[in-house]
């Protein structure tokens, strides 16, 4: 939200993130069957992240353990997205 200047431009900005989130995240679409260059983008989608943790709990039942790469991919885009945002709110405010 810190970089559109209205709500509306920011609803906009979600859906013009959300559709290609969900296509690339693995959930309507495998990912085995897309193309060389779209299987890379996936790789930074956190939506592929938390649903092959998801799958792996609940349909494969493996532990934590198993899904460290997910999780350590899940913990570095939520501190560089937070640590992006913290720098332009202050950016923001002063």
């Amino acid at each position: 939200s810190t970089l559109s200047r209205t709500q509306q431009e920011a609803f906009l900005a979600m859906f013009l993130f959300f559709l290609p989130a969900i296509i690339l995240s693995g959930f309507l679409y495998p990912i085995d069957t897309m193309p060389v260059v779209f299987q890379r983008l996936t790789l930074l989608n956190p939506l592929r992240h938390f649903l092959e943790i998801v799958r792996g709990i609940f349909l494969k039942g493996v532990g934590p353990d198993a899904l460290w790469i997910q999780y350590g991919a899940l913990l570095a885009m939520a501190a560089l997205v937070l640590g992006l945002a913290v720098v332009r709110f202050r950016r923001s405010v002063e």
